[in-house]
């Protein structure tokens, strides 16, 4: 037997030790159902409302995705001048100006005075402008206006800026005074947010995973560290592929749901796909084509 061939075995059982060690030592827990997540079905969002049916984020989004019988919508909020709670995916406002200014800059008269016409994609594809005035919707008039719907909720201004350091709480007292807790999802790309968060709901709400929960689940998965994976988020709300990586494979959902975490899959817009996911085991499906999730729900 060579030098290197002896060098190779030696790791190779160094390596089989260490895993074998950590297997013993290390027993990852499963977290703790919310009632935002029980469902003997998977559930269908509307991403952003129902984003190519309507202009994104508006009431004619909501109202629309509503009446097909959707169980919840996927929404992003920034926080205003003001310190309103704004449902708005962007940074800046005012798409039909190429950007008025941020959010952040902004009171919600002054927001509420703009043209929030929007542009969307409609259904066969096309990117159109709705000429229609449509006001810009608060937190607090979402959560009013439809009290039994869960509302998967983003966090979007980062932890490093000033709105961003407010978020937290701001949302927190809101959820609380509305009494929304067991129906809203939290969630941010950023684990930083969604931990200062979670300080004050005190584990009160689902919460979703950043990017890096996720990442630190997937490598230790595939990397048949699993064991040393320790759970901080109650669901995952993924895209079928990032940066190349596949995200829907059948024994990584399988992982997630072992340790009793719902993996939910957004930027779903047709029906085979939404099957495909499903029968691999997804909880969950975030669309912006809720009248075709509409026959799921049917089927269900």
């Amino acid at each position: 037997m060579g030098k290197k061939t002896k060098v190779a075995i030696a790791i190779a059982a160094a390596s089989a030790a260490a895993w074998a060690g950590t297997k013993a030592l290390s027993k990852p827990e499963r977290r703790p159902g919310k009632p935002a997540l029980q469902s003997e079905r998977p559930l269908i969002f509307a991403h952003r409302g129902g984003c190519q049916l309507e202009p994104e984020h508006t009431m004619l989004a909501f109202k629309r995705s509503a009446e097909l019988g959707v169980d919840g919508f996927e929404i992003d909020i920034r926080l205003t001048k003001d310190e309103e709670i704004l449902v708005f995916h962007d940074e800046t406002v005012d798409r039909t100006t190429n950007g008025t200014g941020a959010v952040a800059s902004l009171t919600l008269d002054d927001l509420r005075e703009l043209n929030h016409g929007y542009h969307f994609q409609n259904l066969d594809g096309e990117y159109v402008y709705r000429e229609k005035q449509v006001a810009p919707v608060t937190l607090r008039e979402l959560l009013t206006a439809f009290p039994t719907t869960l509302i998967n909720i983003d966090m979007k201004d980062g932890p490093d800026t000033y709105e961003g350091s407010l978020m937290p709480s701001k949302l927190w007292r809101l959820i609380e005074e509305l009494d929304a807790a067991e129906r809203v999802i939290v969630t941010s790309f950023h684990c930083e947010q969604i931990d200062r968060f979670n300080l004050y709901a005190q584990n009160r709400v689902a919460l979703g995973a950043g990017e890096a929960e996720v990442r630190n689940a997937f490598t230790t998965f595939t990397g048949q560290f699993g064991h040393l994976y320790h759970p901080k988020a109650d669901v995952f709300q993924i895209p079928i592929k990032h940066n190349r990586i596949a995200l829907d494979s059948p024994k990584f959902i399988q992982f997630l749901t072992s340790l009793n975490i719902p993996v939910h899959y957004w930027g779903v817009d047709d029906v085979v796909t939404m099957q495909r996911l499903i029968r691999l085991g997804a909880k969950g499906i975030v669309t912006g084509r809720p009248d075709l999730a509409h026959f799921l729900l049917q089927e269900a």
